[in-house]
């Protein structure tokens, strides 16, 4: 197809052609859980009845098992290390057809059968090495072999960062048991280190890992069977009719979308890719740099995953720490969401004024009355939300209702296409398909299991190292120490806070969100708790800040991969996101000296305060970081701007009226230029 040719697609069809092969080079680039093996024929169809089956066991294990925890945390792992070397190779850039070296094999085996032995051996294992003292050299090395090939797999799979968090923990906790044991018993602690991180719920089966194999990898199937609805499709049409005609249209489409596909999609690099391609090509089309249009796909998926009632999955891992139910969770996140939102919305819209940018013509768009024929799609969602919220069932019953109600509502469309068939009866034909659907969605289930439970295993090895040698404590008694330094409470807190933001971008650079989180709550959120934050927002501050790693140069994932859809400079796609998603580094701060915007002990004259004078403060700021209002702003009134801004976010009435005035004063003066029509 010639170049001016491509051109006069339809925005949303710009990538459909022959960019598909595009797409997976920037998926295996930048999403680990991409860069797959290829299976093709007969193999491919046994990996794929073996992915099935493993989705099959989780669903059955939560609801119907009543085995003890360690025995099904066992049994799970076994089964991800079996799948999860079939699926990712050692070098995701030599990959063969149908190719498993012999070396694969060999790991495989070894690490699926030592998890496999303690599932089998439980009983006698909990009578024979109660304590570390009692391991015997056999013991040892079946712990050794799982926790070794189970690193590796991560190495495959997750990626380096997590890893080298995982290995100083390690080699610190090796050093603290030297000093403490002595050098002449390091079998000792060699085999405390084991005994802890393998045999004991508190290394790779500590609490993430429990939650994952309660309730995470249900969710990720049902996500399999979500996606098969065609609901992505459904989010980007909507999103396109509600705003694809206005100033900038594309950009303002790309924030709903992501923010919507995001959600569920539970990875910012994936859903970066996905709606990206779509939302990418029609921004630089309507005339945004390729910069901005990576940018704001980039940072709207990113905030996918602090978007309620989802969040990526990790809405249940924080009510399991948080120990509050999963409603609640979602409750307080969205206020904090919507400021994240609204902020990303706010400069795109300036940008488009800058620029002087049009919307998509409206005959291109989606017909809203043709969408709302398609609005049975959001069923399986709102049925999942909606029992978990009412807490009428669990969440695993809730979320296998959910998966039959998603192959429910595929059934309209399958039947419309049995319709059109004349070479196979309609009833053949739709029996057909949705044994296709099914199979297909059990299989992908599967698939994403692997990530998030290898994620959670490593993530329980850090937080049992931390657990182990009472790291925690001292972090927090560091970060404690420094702030008592300084004799003014406020700004002594805003240090603490500071110092913990730097920690989690740092921990949090190319974790997964799942294991991200679960890194952050073992880590940082006890400095804050101690500090004298309350329980729910120093956990969301550390998640916040753990999830905006991936926009945050320099391992800023999902700018990256929006960059390489984008064809632009890797660099400045990520440092437009960061800005573009200021929220998400200032609204933290907000709810941590004032947590009425999480919704804690607020009433309802405090929260519309907290809305709308943060709204106004984001507004200011982002006006501020454009550089551009009714026109360009010259440097000392954004600062001027910008300040205002702050203060309105800042808690306290004063703040908020200095705030306003700065704000008003120059937008006056800016509206006043315009009148006057000074350059």
């Amino acid at each position: 197809m010639a170049k001016n040719e491509k051109e006069d697609l339809r925005p949303e069809e710009q990538l459909e052609v022959g960019t598909a092969a595009e797409m997976d080079e920037v998926m295996r680039k930048y999403d680990r859980e991409s860069a797959t093996r290829i299976w093709v024929g007969k193999p491919k169809i046994v990996v794929s009845c073996i992915m099935a089956f493993f989705s099959v066991y989780c669903i059955w294990s939560t609801l119907f098992s009543k085995a003890d925890l360690q025995i099904r945390l066992t049994a799970i792992l076994g089964f991800v290390i079996i799948i999860g070397y079939l699926t990712y190779p050692a070098n995701k850039d030599k990959v063969k057809p149908n190719s498993l070296p012999w070396y694969d094999i060999l790991i495989m085996i070894l690490g699926a059968a030592s998890f496999f032995y303690y599932c089998a051996n439980y009983m006698s294992l909990v009578r024979e090495i109660s304590s570390a003292a009692k391991m015997t050299a056999f013991h040892a090395v079946i712990g050794i072999i799982g926790i070794l090939c189970l690193v590796e797999l991560c190495r495959r799979c997750v990626g380096i960062p997590i890893l080298c968090v995982a290995g100083v923990l390690l080699v610190y906790t090796f050093i603290n048991g030297m000093q403490n044991q002595g050098a002449e018993n390091l079998q000792q602690v060699l085999y405390r280190v084991i005994y802890t991180l393998f045999y004991v719920p508190s290394g790779i089966m500590a609490t993430p890992m429990q939650v994952c194999a309660k309730y995470i990898t249900v969710f990720i199937i049902f996500g399999a069977f979500l996606e098969r609805t065609g609901i992505a499709n459904f989010f980007i049409n909507l999103a396109n009719s509600l705003a694809g005609s206005a100033s900038g249209g594309p950009a303002k489409v790309a924030v709903i979308s992501s923010a919507l596909c995001g959600m569920v999609s539970g990875s910012s690099v994936g859903n970066t890719v996905t709606t990206g391609s779509v939302t990418i090509p029609m921004m630089k089309k309507t005339g945004y740099r390729g910069e901005f249009a990576g940018a704001v796909e980039a940072a709207a998926s990113t905030g996918g995953q602090i978007m309620p009632p989802i969040m990526g999955a990790a809405a249940f891992l924080m009510a399991e720490y948080m120990d509050i139910r999963y409603a609640e969770v979602a409750l307080r996140a969205i206020l904090p969401a919507l400021l994240y939102f609204t902020g990303i919305f706010i400069a795109v819209h300036l940008e488009a004024k800058r620029l002087d940018l049009k919307g998509i013509p409206r005959d291109q768009l989606p017909k809203m009355k043709v969408l709302v024929r398609s609005i049975y799609l959001l069923l399986p969602l709102v049925l999942l939300v909606g029992m978990v919220s009412t807490n009428v069932r669990t969440l695993q019953y809730s979320a296998s209702v959910a998966i039959v109600a998603a192959i429910a509502v595929s059934l309209p469309g399958i039947i419309h296409e049995g319709l059109t068939q004349r070479e196979t009866s309609p009833a053949v034909y739709a029996g057909k398909k949705t044994g296709s659907i099914i199979f297909g969605a059990l299989e992908a289930g599967g698939r994403g299991c692997i990530t998030v439970a290898v994620a959670c295993s490593i993530a329980g090895v850090v937080a049992g190292c931390i657990t182990v040698t009472g790291l925690a404590s001292k972090l927090v008694s560091a970060v404690v120490n420094i702030s008592r330094m300084i004799p003014n409470d406020t700004l002594a807190l805003l240090v603490a806070l500071f110092l913990t933001m730097l920690c989690c971008i740092v921990l949090g650079m190319g974790v997964p969100t799942t294991a991200n989180y679960c890194i952050m709550a073992s880590t940082c959120a006890p400095i804050l708790i101690e500090l004298g934050i309350g329980k729910v927002p120093a956990h969301f501050f550390v998640f916040y800040f753990g999830i905006v790693a991936d926009i945050t140069p320099p391992v800023a994932l999902a700018a990256y991969a929006g960059s390489a859809i984008a064809k632009s400079n890797p660099m400045k796609t990520g440092i437009n996101a960061t800005r573009l998603a200021i929220a998400a580094f200032i609204v933290p701060y907000i709810f941590a000296f004032d947590p009425a915007m999480l919704l804690i002990d607020a009433g309802a004259l405090q929260v519309v305060q907290i809305i709308v004078t943060s709204l106004i403060g984001l507004f200011a700021v982002a006006a501020a970081l454009s550089g551009f209002l009714y026109r360009s702003i010259n440097p000392l009134l954004r600062i001027v701007m910008a300040v205002g801004g702050l203060c309105m976010m800042f808690p306290g009435a004063l703040s908020d009226i200095i705030g306003l005035v700065l704000v008003v004063a120059v937008i006056v003066a800016q509206r006043s230029g315009v009148k006057k029509g000074v350059a």
